[in-house]
């Protein structure tokens, strides 16, 4: 008998959550993703845009010197306007 009656309390699959239980576990899941989406976005703010901007301002100066040494050779090189017909 005791056997039986451990059996019979025992059910496979579990019975499902209680009255609310689903909806209340989606609830909790959504306000993590949406913290988790928050702290995503802080870092986004104030580590990487700063630093993507540090590096766009240096890669632009050193694109700007680049091109003004460039300019500054084809002006040598140059030595002044030639004839096209000579």
């Amino acid at each position: 008998m005791l056997a039986r009656r451990f059996f019979a309390m025992s059910t496979y699959p579990p019975p499902p959550p209680g009255p609310g239980g689903v909806g209340r576990r989606l609830e909790e899941a959504i306000e993590l993703i949406e913290m988790e989406l928050r702290h995503a976005v802080a870092y986004v703010n104030d580590a990487v845009i700063p630093q993507v901007r540090r590096e766009s301002i240096s890669a632009m100066r050193t694109l700007a010197d680049t091109l003004r040494n460039l300019a500054d050779r084809m002006d040598r090189g140059a030595g002044g306007p030639k004839d096209p017909q000579s």
